[in-house]
């Protein structure tokens, strides 16, 4: 590939690095689109022994690209986003696909995203579900007062129908769900306090 198309591509990843996701982070700062990718591809490579019959390199590259239209829409949560944003977000990759890649590279590009859409396949069922339970992880991993109310239902359920075709991910989703009870079991009651000794101080 050129040079000048090679600069091309990592200029638009860029904005990866500098798109915030709803997700926080442990130290309590908004997690960037390009940190969401970067763990999901990790979390992909340390199950991937789990899935014999997956193809490795196909999970992987879902995972590397499956953002990549939120380097130009940025973040819609899951909660939030609908059909007019999930067409938004396939007109950007499709345009940047189209702009950017050589035309073998854009052809493989577009079957996989296609095969993300379909989510038939194990790779993209395995693909969907670890997505969806990074975000849980890094949720369990923020201070809970960056939740917002329904997030205390959706850490309990969110990628369970995802994780559920197999019984390696149906046991780590579970796991999570265990985290996230006892995280809020901890946390709840200690912000409870402080909302109440914030408006004794006011009362005074």
């Amino acid at each position: 590939m050129d040079y000048d198309r090679v600069l091309k591509i990592m200029k638009v990843a860029e904005r990866l690095k500098c798109n915030p996701r709803h997700s926080w982070t442990s130290t309590g700062r908004r997690e960037s689109v390009a940190e969401h990718t970067y763990r999901l591809c990790l979390f992909a490579w340390l199950v991937g022994r789990e899935f014999p019959e997956c193809d490795q390199e196909k999970l992987m590259k879902m995972c590397l690209f499956h953002d990549l239209g939120e380097a130009v829409t940025g973040d819609i949560p899951c909660f939030e986003k609908k059909e007019a944003d999930r067409e938004t977000e396939k007109q950007a990759i499709d345009t940047l696909l189209s702009e950017l890649l050589p035309w073998e590279e854009e052809a493989e590009l577009r079957e996989l995203f296609v095969e993300m859409e379909a989510c038939v396949t194990p790779e993209a069922r395995i693909f969907h579900a670890l997505d969806k339970m990074e975000a849980v992880i890094q949720h369990n991993e923020a201070p809970i007062a960056t939740w917002i109310p329904l997030e205390h239902e959706l850490q309990l359920t969110y990628g369970e129908k995802e994780a559920g075709f197999h019984p390696y991910l149906r046991g780590l989703r579970e796991r999570l769900k265990q985290d996230s009870q006892e995280k809020m079991q901890k946390e709840l009651p200690e912000m409870g306090k402080k909302e109440q000794n914030s408006e004794r101080e006011t009362d005074r």
